[in-house]
């Protein structure tokens, strides 16, 4: 039997593929090669070489082509990647793929790693005298007008400079200048004195520095959690170290790379998905060449290669955006952790509101904890207060209490946040007649009413309808919208106080590149204004004028089913009225509900998030629940409900049979169709994590073979945290 390759390929099968070695050229493990897969060619990762093929060599084909002529993955991000998708149960191509930026799983040369730089053209510098563009383009044309700039100069100087760049080339009135040499240095500014607490903190990390150890920073909102990361970051420079620092959105992106590249005088390199995939690949590149050392990014980040590693940062690790939906489900938490045990280097995660995952490995021993329980650059923490709806005449969901106060203080010239976590005007359209409401078809939950639009949208499958100008039932005209979006809260706030100005920041206002920085860039600091938000608001943004945070909406978390939705609710809150009083004015926060007396909201307010937080560990122990107990979920969809019922009871079916397993189903998932396909799933739990894999390894293996398979689609979730 001959040797060959055994190459992971970007498909979702949970194996690996032999190829005979290329004609030409010796591959290695890590390195890009050209294969093909069915009828087409695809590019893949080279994981072992010289190994026994498990078919005869006539069934085998011959890669085409290598792409590298050295590793691309080094052995560390390689061991990673095998643990990864060993562990999260999913098909090793994947994890492999999601290693790379999208530009390099293509079958293409790799970028040059220096930056791209514009300059104008000859007939740039005459459309420019001849004042013949306006808006963007022209203020492109004269920024450029001093000379060559690079795309990172740009984006300092000129945020919003891509789409004028791209009508400007098309016309030929600006052209690619030759790379600027990376830079190596911007003016550092000066450091922040650390009070005692963010001290410790630092020196304590920096003890650690050369070998793993993870560390929670449990810091409350304005503690000074980001100038802990400054000073580490820069304490890793000095030792000729690279940083990666992980935030859960492409929101706080902006702000901190500004924070950072002013603090540091180093080039910080971004990584997310807004960014185009050139950039993206070249950061992806001088990070693992070793010519970049500090990387900011959202989870795929994770992936980054560090060949001089220093330090990893996880900043709001309880965030749920750091949990894979789709595809290959990793979390990006727990992988900056492997990593930083690969590597040896301290993993330093950071909240204000500690997952109860966290919590729990402190009291284990596994994770040492740091405090910040101070707000030294405000005068006191937030006071808090809960409005009792309930015998209140509302006004679209907003009580007199709450309006009085939003009154009270944009006359003071101070600024307020109204948070909802629903997007659109409403969530039902209702016929007040026979009791007809909108209703997705394909997913057999309600429409919501997005008045800017005038359309109805499902924010399930994106499907989207014209308002009806009468009801489809009974032909009523009395169609009410009914439940507050922020498109109303905006619409009632805007018609209360029409002399203050009132932002809405959701996904609909800030889908434009930069367009969530720049409604935020437009807020005078000393004026006041009245912001109306979801979630996009809750985290990671100083409005030094900002004194009222009203939290409305509260009741849906406190009856939810979910057993995450008191420690979901609980984190909202205390990031959401972290938002208020975090300069010199002392802040407020109003939190509207009809259950006043509900036991989570009275440990929140008198005792504390450590205080809730102890409560609902003590309830997840009793009852088995993560993080005492372990869950693996089987997803499945058809179009048929009778192909979800197979699938699901032969792979019940399949399970060991073992004590050690506690299952749950086959049955229905709470939202039982969505998008037009029919859902169901089985969970697998057990109290240790080692058993539960050991059973379910093996059997996620032959869950493929089962012969209604071919019918559905199919996932596994390890640790999942949305059971929806």
């Amino acid at each position: 039997m001959s040797l060959v390759l055994r190459i992971a390929l970007p498909v979702p099968l949970a194996t690996l593929f032999d190829y005979l070695p290329p004609a030409s050229g010796t591959a290695v493990a890590g390195s890009r090669v050209l294969v093909p897969f069915g009828r087409s060619k695809v590019v893949g990762v080279v994981v072992e070489t010289d190994v026994p093929a498990q078919v005869g060599n006539t069934r085998l084909k011959r890669v085409l082509r290598m792409l590298d002529d050295e590793p691309l993955l080094d052995a560390e991000l390689m061991q990673t990647l095998a643990w990864a998708a060993d562990y999260w149960l999913g098909a090793p191509g994947e994890a492999y793929a999601n290693a790379l930026p999208l530009l390099l799983r293509e079958d293409k040369a790799l970028p040059e790693t220096r930056e791209p730089s514009w300059q104008l053209t000859i007939a740039g510098r005459s459309a420019l005298d001849a004042g013949s563009r306006r808006g963007g383009s022209r203020a492109l044309l004269q920024t450029l007008l001093a000379g060559p700039l690079s795309a990172t100069e740009l984006d300092a100087t000129l945020p919003d400079w891509r789409a004028a760049a791209r009508r400007l080339a098309e016309a030929g009135l600006i052209e690619r200048a030759e790379p600027a040499p990376s830079a190596t240095f911007f003016p550092a500014a000066p450091a922040h004195a650390l009070h005692a607490e963010q001290d410790a903190a630092v020196a304590a990390v920096t003890e650690a520095f050369g070998c793993f150890q993870p560390f929670l920073l449990d810091g409350i909102t304005g503690s000074g959690k980001t100038e802990v990361y400054l000073s580490l970051i820069e304490r890793t420079l000095a030792q000729g170290r690279q940083a990666l620092l992980l935030v859960p959105e492409i929101g706080l992106a902006p702000q901190t790379v500004r924070r950072l590249r002013d603090r540091l005088g180093v080039p910080v390199e971004v990584l997310h998905s807004n960014l185009a995939e050139g950039e993206r690949a070249r950061a992806w590149l001088r990070m693992r060449s070793g010519e970049a050392r500090v990387v900011l990014g959202t989870r795929s980040a994770v992936f980054t290669p560090l060949p001089h590693a220093g330090l990893i940062i996880v900043d709001e690790e309880h965030d749920s955006a750091y949990k894979q939906q789709e595809g290959f489900r990793y979390h990006a938490r727990d992988l900056a952790l492997v990593r930083g045990r690969a590597l040896q280097v301290p993993v330093l995660l950071g909240s204000a509101t500690p997952s109860l995952e966290s919590l729990a490995n402190v009291e284990a021993g596994r994770y040492r904890a740091l405090h910040l329980r101070s707000r030294p650059a405000a005068t006191q923490s937030p006071q808090v207060q809960i409005v009792d709806m309930r015998a209140q005449r509302l006004e679209h969901g907003l009580s007199p209490a709450l309006l009085h106060v939003v009154g009270e203080t944009v006359a003071r010239g101070e600024q307020v946040l109204v948070f909802r976590n629903r997007r659109g005007y409403a969530p039902v359209l209702l016929c007040h007649n026979c009791g007809w409401h909108a209703e997705c078809p394909r997913c057999e939950h309600p429409l919501t009413l997005h008045a800017a639009w005038r359309k109805l949208a499902c924010h399930h499958c994106d499907l989207q309808a014209p308002v009806p100008s009468a009801c489809p039932a009974c032909g009523s005209q009395e169609l009410k919208p009914q439940g507050q979006g922020t498109e109303r809260l905006e619409e009632t706030l805007t018609a209360h106080f029409p002399q203050t100005p009132v932002l809405r920041i959701d996904r609909e206002t800030t889908r434009r590149r930069d367009a969530f920085e720049q409604l935020l860039d437009n807020l005078a600091q000393d004026a006041p204004a009245i912001l109306v938000g979801t979630q996009m608001l809750a985290k990671g943004h100083d409005l030094p004028n900002l004194t009222l945070v009203a939290i409305v909406g509260v009741d849906e978390g406190l009856l939810s089913v979910d057993f995450r939705s008191s420690e979901r609710l609980a984190q909202l809150v205390v990031q959401v009225a972290g938002r208020a009083g975090r300069a010199r004015k002392p802040g407020r926060v109003l939190l509207q509900t009809h259950h006043p007396d509900h036991p989570l909201l009275r440990t929140l307010l008198w005792q504390g998030y450590a205080s809730a937080v102890k409560e609902l560990l003590a309830e997840r122990k009793q009852t088995g629940l993560p993080p005492y107990g372990h869950q693996v979920l089987l997803r499945c969809e058809a179009h048929q409900r009778a192909a979800v019922d197979a699938f699901l009871a032969e792979a019940c079916a399949a399970l060991p049979d073992t004590s050690k397993l506690q299952i749950a189903g086959p049955m229905p998932a709470p939202m039982p169709l969505r998008a037009g396909r029919q859902r169901g799933q089985l969970l697998i739990e057990a109290t240790n994590r080692r058993d539960l894999h050991a059973a379910v390894r093996p059997w996620s293996m032959q869950l493929a073979q089962l012969p209604s398979a071919r019918k559905v689609r199919w996932s596994l979730d390890v640790d999942p945290i949305d059971l929806y």
